[in-house]
């Protein structure tokens, strides 16, 4: 528990050492899109796990924050026989070394609203640690202080369809480079619906789509890779002109310490 204790504060911490600083560099092209989308440089962003069904159905994204514990979106609907997939990068291939590991619990925010999409997180903690390695590798938590201005020019990645109407999801791991708006900005486009538990970003010519849920929504603090969304909602057309929306992380980390906590 001290251990799982001292690797939560350094990943919350920022430090160097502890977490966000990927072996393998990513390399983004500036404007890359997940619609309109680029693959990511195989193992670049090693927190970046699938979640699968038992038939091997990939339905949503999630990100590693501990060894025994993974982050993703509560409208993912997670169930303790789904399988987290670490270290993947090629969805088609046989060759990759991916971890495929169990679901000990799933915490979904007891306050997550279907209707609203609000609090938007579930904590799920694995029944068998993840083995860091250069292709699995936390993100760092932010500080509930934490301020990611709007312009911020940050990541998001999955495995998410990369045209709405598209039948098959890819099979290599795409990323996006998109621009943070602040929520008076995008409350001209979604009106009411975007709340203090959400944050924007997009509407550059990229998007998140359909399969992407759950997964990271990332900015640079301090020389590391820091969770500051994930993936929640946006526009069923997955139009590039409209910005997606992921919960807001920095205000659901009181939620995500006391889980941490007390399990």
């Amino acid at each position: 528990m001290a251990f799982l204790l001292l690797l939560c504060h350094l990943a919350v911490a920022g430090s160097v050492s502890g977490c966000g600083i990927p072996a393998i560099e990513p390399v983004l092209s500036g404007l890359a899109r997940i619609v309109n989308g680029e693959d990511a440089v195989p193992g670049s962003w090693p927190w970046q796990v699938s979640l699968q069904d038992q038939t091997g159905f990939h339905f949503c994204g999630g990100s590693i924050i501990s060894q025994d514990w993974v982050v993703t979106a509560a409208h993912c609907g997670v169930r303790k026989t789904d399988l987290v997939i670490a270290g993947e990068f090629d969805q088609g291939s046989d060759a990759e070394n991916i971890q495929v590991l169990k679901i000990d619990q799933v915490f979904q925010n007891p306050k997550f609203n279907f209707f609203t999409i609000n609090n938007d997180i579930t904590l799920i903690k694995l029944a068998t640690p993840a083995q860091f390695s250069d292709t699995v590798y936390p993100v760092c938590l932010p500080r509930t202080t934490d301020d990611f201005p709007a312009g911020s020019n940050c990541a998001t990645t999955g495995w998410g369809r990369t045209k709405h109407n598209n039948k098959k999801t890819p099979e290599k791991l795409q990323q996006a480079a998109l621009p943070l708006l602040s929520n008076s900005e995008c409350q001209k486009y979604w009106g009411n619906s975007i709340t203090d538990k959400m944050i924007c970003a997009g509407a550059s010519g990229v998007s998140s789509c359909l399969g992407d849920s759950g997964g990271p929504l990332v900015c640079q603090k301090d020389g590391a890779w820091t969770l500051v969304g994930i993936v929640s909602w946006g526009s069923g057309f997955c139009s590039t002109s409209i910005p997606g929306v992921y919960a807001r992380v920095t205000e659901l980390m009181p939620w995500v310490q006391e889980i941490l906590a007390n399990n």
